[in-house]
């Protein structure tokens, strides 16, 4: 449970219809194997110790009474384990019958959780046995004890902060307005479900986009259980499709028509965090709920969850090529839109043959196509300086050229040496005054070229190098549209290499492909043997570590030690502990020294949910202290040490 982390299982045991004792043991089976594993959270299905299929055996009073006498063995087994388990069993209370997920800790009955809304439809007449739950919990009675029965009832944890559980039972959440709805308005952080949801084709899909969405709208971690082998297949059959979902991801999935257990993490951390940042998310205390407190041992897992080590880009190919194309378009429509305002019928860039100006050029091709301009209108100009290689001067031009982009070169040596001269600068001195002389000189004639062109510059810089301050200030840090800024470097790889896949020219993707294989550079210094001396990730480290970093920091405010083991778990065999240290200390410098360029950052177009626009996103002091965050990072570093 260590930086909210709650580990958490869904279970599917085999089990046999109307044998409440059978369905006891393997219940119990499987729930010894979670207390091994140390699971907080369990959840099995749907009436799982009678099975849910019995139908009008559940009219029959000694089903019922065994099913209480076997929650009974599994309570009085769970003494010493501070397991939350969700059990569903069939209750009878005041003459009525109910269908319940018991809620079992350490010995104690907690609650039972009702359903609210019965099936009455196809093979299944629920209605035929059980009556909706009360809204205002009641008490009920267990072997002599009050126990609080109801669909109202939160179960808190007194010593995790925010973790707040409610249930509601299969059909409670395929309805129009589920009881989930409420208990996330409540305070619920975690919605449990006990099901016996069949199987027929095509609705595994829907299932999964159903929890996945749910758990998305509540901003909620949704753990599912579902019944499988074992019920009656005398109409149907239950597949055992279990899901754990967290904010929309899936985090877990079984196989179907297997008697399966799916086990993960779910971060509570993570929840809080996105629940603060929607005002419309308005949870409330509400008097019709019954607040149940439990606590939970101190754990410290290995974490099951994958995290994965580009949270910018998606492991899925197909999705990932969909998100290339979103972000390429919107990149484009934000574009042409400014160009449509200011009637312009030219665009200037500075074409490096990097990866950044390529993406530019690209960007800029397909909004002048929207437009309707020919792309002569594209101005695209290659400043060849002090550190210029042959192999990103021929790509910049021969990219411009099969673009059908106009091309145009303009050295920068002579005017940086003359501004050497001016401002008593040795030429030998390779300083930032050196470097930063020659980014400020491009900017220069990119914006002369533009007014003399009647045009606008495009800038090319990105998301990542805004974080981490890689800019030089009015240098490449300024322009008039920055279509770029908002795309993280791992990203923007994902993209050009999606336009290379995707052009349908050999030429053009021979060409792009070698950009991605060129090492990223200012290009600032001179090149040792014709090759590139200056190497950006050598200086401030690998792009994908700081990606990794920006994103868990601005997008869920996550502290630097949480941080550090995400990216350790992520990074496993990859980068060791030194290494990921070094350079999340250096991402935290850099965050927040640099914050000044990004307080005066030109427009340009979100693309995702993370960006620095000093106008919405990022409303940061250029003069924060720094001092807590170091100061977390150093004292790992003395136990590293």
């Amino acid at each position: 449970m260590r930086d909210g982390f709650i580990r958490v299982s869904a279970v599917t045991p085999k089990i046999r219809v109307a044998d409440p004792v059978y369905n006891c043991e393997a219940v119990l089976e499987r729930l010894r194997e979670e207390w091994e594993k140390g699971t907080s959270i369990c959840v099995f299905p749907e009436l799982v110790l009678t099975a849910y299929t019995c139908n009008d055996l559940f009219h029959q009073n000694i089903l019922l009474e065994e099913a209480k006498e076997a929650l009974r063995r599994i309570v009085e087994a769970s003494e010493g384990h501070d397991t939350m388990t969700f059990v569903g069993i069939p209750w009878e209370h005041c003459g009525k019958l109910y269908n319940c997920a018991a809620c079992v800790q350490d010995g104690q009955l907690l609650g039972l959780v009702t359903k609210t809304y019965m099936p009455n439809y196809s093979e299944f007449y629920e209605d035929r046995y059980f009556t909706a739950g009360p809204d205002v919990p009641v008490d009920t009675d267990f072997f002599g004890d009050e126990v609080p029965m109801g669909s109202n009832l939160l179960f808190k944890c007194v010593n995790v902060p925010g973790l707040v559980i409610a249930g509601e039972i299969c059909e409670d959440v395929w309805v129009p307005c589920p009881p989930s709805i409420s208990h996330a308005m409540a305070g619920a952080t975690v919605i449990v479900n006990c099901s016996a949801s069949n199987e027929v084709v095509g609705k595994g899909t829907y299932r999964e986009t159903l929890i996945k969405g749910q758990s998305a709208r509540l901003v909620c971690a949704y753990v599912y259980a579902n019944t499988g082998e074992g019920e009656s297949t005398q109409d149907v059959v239950f597949g055992g499709h279990n899901i754990i979902a967290e904010n929309g991801s899936c985090l877990a999935e079984s196989r179907r028509f297997l008697p399966e257990t799916i086990t993960t993490e779910i971060d509570v951390q993570r929840l809080l965090s996105e629940r603060r940042k929607l005002n419309t998310f308005d949870v409330y205390e509400d008097d019709d709920y019954e607040v149940i407190p439990f606590l939970l041992e101190e754990k410290d897992h290995d974490l099951i969850r994958h995290i994965d080590k580009a949270p910018f880009v998606p492991a899925d190919d197909a999705e990932k090529s969909r998100r290339c194309e979103e972000i390429l378009s919107i990149q484009a429509l934000g574009l042409k839109k400014r160009m449509e305002h200011i009637n312009g019928k030219t665009a200037v860039l500075g074409i490096s043959g990097g990866l950044d100006s390529t993406l530019a050029l690209l960007v800029t091709a397909r909004a002048f196509d929207l437009l309707g301009l020919p792309r002569s209108g594209i101005r695209a100009i290659t400043m060849p300086g002090f550190g210029t290689t042959d192999r990103t001067y021929t790509n910049a031009c021969e990219l411009t050229r099969r673009l059908n982009a106009t091309l145009e070169e303009i050295p920068i040596g002579p005017s940086v040496l003359q501004h050497f001269k001016d401002i008593g600068q040795d030429p030998a001195k390779h300083d930032v005054t050196y470097e930063n002389s020659q980014a400020r000189e491009r900017t220069q004639i990119l914006m002369d070229v533009a007014n003399r062109e009647n045009g606008i510059v495009i800038g090319t810089g990105d998301l990542s190098e805004l974080a981490l301050g890689w800019a030089t200030y009015n240098g490449d840090h300024m322009s008039m549209y920055g279509v770029n800024g908002s795309i993280p470097k791992t990203l923007v790889r994902h993209l050009v290499r999606y336009y290379a896949d995707t052009c349908g020219e050999e030429t053009l993707k021979a060409i792009l492909y070698d950009v991605l294989d060129t090492p990223v550079s200012p290009e600032l210094l001179p090149p040792e043997e014709g090759k590139i001396s200056q190497k950006t990730e050598d200086l401030v480290g690998p792009y994908e570590l700081h990606d990794f970093y920006l994103y868990y920091v601005l997008r869920y405010g996550f502290r630097p030690s949480k941080i550090y083991r995400l990216a350790r778990k992520a990074f496993e065999g990859v980068y060791d502990a030194e290494t990921i240290m070094k350079w999340l200390k250096t991402f935290y410098r850099r965050f927040f020294t640099q914050q000044f360029k990004r307080s005066c950052l030109p427009d340009g177009p979100k693309v995702g949910s993370v960006a620095v626009s000093p106008r919405g996103d990022l409303r940061m002091p250029s003069d924060a202290a720094y001092r807590i965050w170091m100061e977390e990072l150093e004292g790992l570093s003395r136990e590293l040490s």
